[in-house]
């Protein structure tokens, strides 16, 4: 079986033509209710939905009580039920199936919310809803889309295998890249439906980095699934050009590292203490382009013209300088990958304050001090996903870093075609009165802000401008912010995506800003931010305490 053997929808989807008459019934329609989502009392019990009968289907069902604590936010009394679609033997003789959890609240909102996967999934996460996408947003803000009343499902796209060995079978790639996501959502409304009665008002879909991409899939291939999407660190254009940077500057950094009993040890290219030094000296070039020197950097990248040669050493290194090697590692990796004639094949990056934060280096260098690294970039994507799942056909054996840019990024064209999230062609979900929230980190170190900055300029050429696309999607950025939610960076990054969402799409209210909060590990407890929809950024108003979002303006 070919790898990529597929029957793919057309991006408007035969779906939504099937839809058409049936709004409601496929998840909401266009404009603003006429009346809020009702309250509605499960119909019937946790052990009559599992012996419900779908297709392809085995379900099981448990009862959780009112107080019940999961990932430290306490729940309302709800079902849990958990779902195996469609299994079977693959191409590489392993089994698989579509494993699903589906909450179910006893006192439902009427609403529905896909909460997005992440990494190579494979897991069935709690279905608790997690506000911003990411777990981390959970315990931050010690609330859930479940604990507010909706339905919430989440799903392991297809796999039961968290590495990416699953993309040795076609089918598994199929499911990962977008199938998984269709069949859930259907069989979750049905569900849904016979649960309560009667089918969700309204469903929304938040997701983070890989749940971020996924929440893209909605509006570009299923346009009837979900009224509102909720994208944050969307993994974009994770399939190829994404990729090509994780190994770009992994194999910069690498080269940059010094020499330990024959080998270079990748986590030592550079030093905290060395991070810390371009933090503190982007801050000092860019902090006060607000009008508050507060830590925090909140000019949009490009007003932040930062040059790390700055800070090269003039003789030996100290505590107070970079070497040329890691001055030129730097530019290098913040110049984004290119290959040998100098085209771009990838995103640059803002320089930002969150340079020092540790998920920068989890993702860019690790803490390993052997030859085996274990940075993100080199164990999740270029040492794993490239190999097993993006490149066409799989390679297990191959040498990162031995890529050859000019020959190689060519292996990703086949799959980067159906994974990637790229489509501007949102016309069917904009016309049923669809909204798009794009939230990213100006310090994300696996993601670029910037390429989600491009995203949503393509957008807004191919929607009639940027007023025109307002209406619809808007880009809120979040300074010293790493990658998702709660990230630990020097940022303001905790905030719930999913309540403007709401907002937006139930009341007609577009989000002028977002309240963010910095979590208890930023060097500021409790201050409080406004994320400002782009290319606004929120400026100091002159005076009030820099510490709260009231002294601060979107402009």
């Amino acid at each position: 079986m070919p790898y990529l053997q597929a029957s793919i929808p057309s991006r408007p989807g035969i779906l939504a033509a099937a839809c058409a008459t049936l709004l409601t019934a496929c998840g909401g329609g266009s404009g603003t209710p006429a009346t809020p989502p009702a309250e509605t009392a499960l119909a019937l019990s946790c052990e009559q939905i599992a012996q419900q009968a779908l297709a392809g289907t085995t379900l099981s069902a448990t009862s959780a009580a009112a107080g019940t604590v999961v990932q430290t936010v306490t729940l309302p009394e709800h079902c849990v039920v958990t779902g195996k679609m469609n299994p079977r033997t693959g191409s590489d003789g392993k089994p698989y199936h579509t494993g699903f959890e589906l909450r179910l609240p006893k006192a439902w909102n009427g609403r529905f919310m896909f909460q997005g996967g992440g990494g190579n999934d494979g897991v069935v996460r709690p279905a608790i809803g997690a506000l911003a996408g990411n777990e981390g947003s959970n315990s931050g803000l010690g609330t859930s889309a479940l604990a507010k009343g909706f339905a919430v499902v989440t799903t392991d796209a297809g796999h039961q295998v968290t590495d990416a060995s699953f993309g040795l079978d076609a089918q598994a790639r199929i499911d990962h890249a977008y199938n998984s996501y269709d069949k859930v959502t259907l069989a979750a409304k049905d569900l849904i439906a016979r649960a309560y009665g009667r089918a969700p008002d309204r469903s929304y879909f938040v997701g983070c980095s890989g749940g971020g991409r996924q929440a893209l899939l909605f509006p570009q291939r299923f346009p009837n699934h979900f009224d509102g999407v909720a994208a944050n660190a969307p993994a974009i254009k994770v399939a190829k050009e994404a990729t090509l940077a994780s190994v770009w500057s992994t194999i910069g950094y690498t080269n940059a590292a010094p020499v330990e009993n024959g080998a270079r040890i990748l986590s030592k290219a550079l030093s905290d203490a060395d991070l810390k030094l371009v933090s503190n000296k982007v801050l000092e070039r860019c902090d006060g382009l607000d009008g508050a020197v507060d830590g925090i950097v909140a000019a949009n990248p490009s007003a932040c013209n930062f040059d790390p040669a700055v800070l090269q050493c003039s003789g030996a290194k100290t505590a107070e300088c970079l070497t040329a090697e890691q001055v030129t590692a730097l530019k290098r990796d913040f110049g984004g990958p290119r290959n040998s004639t100098g085209q771009q094949l990838y995103a640059t990056w803002p320089w930002d304050a969150g340079i020092s934060a540790p998920d920068w280096r989890n993702w860019r260098l690790g803490t390993s001090t052997t030859a085996e690294p274990n940075s993100r970039n080199a164990t999740l994507i270029a040492g794993d996903a490239m190999k097993l799942e993006f490149f066409t056909p799989p390679d297990p054996s191959f040498d990162y870093l031995a890529f050859n840019f000019d020959t190689d990024p060519a292996r990703l064209d086949a799959y980067a075609a159906i994974y990637n999230t790229t489509s501007t062609d949102v016309a069917a979900f904009k016309a049923r009165g669809g909204k798009m929230l794009l939230v990213h980190g100006t310090s994300d170190a696996i993601f670029s802000a910037n390429d989600t900055i491009d995203y949503y300029g393509r957008l807004a050429e191919a929607n009639g401008g940027a007023a025109a696309t307002g209406d619809f999607a808007r880009l809120f950025l979040v300074p010293g912010m790493n990658h998702c939610s709660n990230s630990r960076g020097p940022a303001t990054d905790l905030y719930d995506a999913l309540t403007p969402l709401v907002e937006w799409v139930e009341k007609g209210t577009a989000p002028e800003s977002i309240v963010a909060k910095a979590s208890a590990t930023s060097p500021w407890p409790g201050r409080t931010r406004p994320l400002c929809p782009y290319p606004k950024v929120a400026k100091y108003a002159g005076s009030g305490s820099i510490e709260d979002a009231a002294s601060f303006r979107c402009e």
